[in-house]
């Protein structure tokens, strides 16, 4: 067992708990053995590798900190991964007698494909119809934030964020979509800038009923509200 990097550690707290509550920073993680940014990490080793195998010379200057550096900037986009739920939630769900829809639109979010780790990035919206339980507002954008940073296909990205929802909340239903760019299609493969790739994940009343499914379509095609 090591302890989470701080640079980690911090950025896992600001998704847990909104960067407030600090008592927790000590939170230990297996490491899985070497690879904590010393230079003979197997993070670090797997760079050197790949660095050699493109032809480049890892020990010159502009190269010779970039194993430890890319080991760190990984820790750091996967850092969902180290995220607890609980604490994250934090008993932000109250019963409240609202039932009709809450949506959340336009969550900026930012993962890495696991095909290529090549990083995909957009928007997520997020809509449910409560069953007496409403969760704060702040914690959709962590729970979509706690699922991004991860090694992900955006399928299962979407999935997961409305699965949790449905998990936790029991309401009649759950809408998300996630519209997202791909670098993996953008600087290799087709080359195409400018493609964006949409996906949804309907569940409960939003997938049984047209009507309820349409409310939610039809909130996301609506221009975003202008700054007083």
């Amino acid at each position: 067992m090591t302890e989470l990097p701080p640079h980690v550690r911090s950025l896992v707290d600001e998704i847990e708990r909104g960067g407030d509550h600090q008592e927790d920073s000590g939170r230990l993680i297996d490491s899985g053995g070497p690879g904590d940014g010393s230079p003979h990490g197997p993070v670090e080793a797997a760079v050197r590798q790949i660095l050699e195998g493109i032809g480049e010379d890892p020990d010159r200057q502009g190269l010779a900190g970039t194993p430890d550096r890319v080991h760190r900037m990984y820790t750091e986009l996967t850092a969902g991964y180290h995220v607890d739920a609980e604490r994250l939630v934090n008993g932000a769900i109250f019963d409240i007698d609202y039932s009709a829809m809450v949506v959340v639109r336009e969550i900026p979010f930012y993962s890495l494909c696991e095909h290529h780790l090549l990083p995909f990035f957009g928007t997520a919206s997020v809509a449910y119809i409560p069953e007496g339980r409403v969760i704060g507002l702040s914690k959709i954008p962590r729970i979509v934030e706690m699922f991004a940073r991860r090694l992900q296909v955006q399928e299962r990205l979407t999935q997961q964020v409305a699965d949790f929802l449905m998990e936790r909340l029991e309401p009649k239903g759950v809408g998300v979509v996630l519209e997202a760019s791909h670098l993996c299609a953008v600087m290799r493969g087709v080359r195409k800038p400018g493609t964006i790739m949409t996906t949804s994940a309907v569940l409960g009343i939003f997938r049984a009923n047209d009507k309820t499914r349409a409310e939610f379509f039809a909130h996301l095609a609506r221009p975003a509200p202008s700054a007083p």
